[in-house]
């Protein structure tokens, strides 16, 4: 199988579907990696790491969408992208379907295989695609958050991790699933008291008893642990 790895596109989006070493694992397996030159950019990878570990490099996107049989994205296609996409290809990436009625016609359209990583389920329910990237957003909104606490950003200057002398800030997390375990995690790691008020018991097996929580459910009153 040719397996094409075009650049990502899409306004601030810098990661790439593949890195050299997935790349080595697909070659020994016998298949074709085509690569688009400097596809790994922005994620610090150059086209040497992938030949290195015997990718192809193609000059362009639209040689990539002709030659390849398997398409790996990070973000849905835009609609540049659109036409290059020809029936019977398989397109695997994060498409959020529900987000763009016009991406979806034109995928439809298309007459391409759309698998959508945030489909992807093992037997037992869990997202294997979509949690990596609830991690990432749950880490990343303790650093949003505390941004807007800066002064430059109308916030109150709050820094809050604290400092000598000085009371650290407190957090407040609520969450439904993985994202907000993550920004616990990230949180707690600051020095900050947090209060963590979440909708999933489970979510809160993996810390203990080291958290404070506020649980509310219709079977019983709203209890402290």
């Amino acid at each position: 199988m040719i397996i094409g790895i075009p650049k990502e596109i899409k306004n601030n989006e810098y990661r790439v579907a593949l890195v050299p070493a997935g790349a080595e694992i697909l070659t020994e397996e016998g298949h074709t990696v085509l690569v688009e030159s400097d596809a790994g950019a922005g994620s610090s990878l150059c086209n040497e790491d992938y030949t290195a570990m015997g990718a192809q490099i193609a000059s362009s996107a639209a040689e990539v969408y002709a030659r390849s049989d398997l398409i790996l994205k990070v973000k849905e296609p835009q609609p540049s992208e659109y036409p290059l996409i020809r029936q019977g290809q398989v397109i695997f990436t994060y498409f959020h379907f529900a987000a763009s009625k016009d991406l979806t016609f034109a995928m439809m359209k298309s007459g391409a295989v759309c698998i959508a990583y945030e489909t992807i389920q093992l037997p037992d329910g869990s997202l294997p695609l979509l949690t990596p990237m609830s991690e990432v957003a749950g880490r990343m909104a303790v650093h949003e958050g505390a941004k807007y606490l800066e002064k430059p950003m109308e916030g109150r200057g709050i820094l809050l991790g604290g400092g000598a002398g000085s009371l650290a800030g407190e957090c407040r997390n609520t969450w439904w699933r993985r994202g907000g375990i993550k920004r616990r995690a990230n949180g707690g790691g600051s020095g900050r008291e947090c209060y963590h008020f979440g909708c999933q018991f489970g979510s809160f097996a993996p810390f203990g008893g080291h958290i404070a929580t506020e649980c509310k459910n219709p079977l019983f009153q709203p209890s402290k642990h």
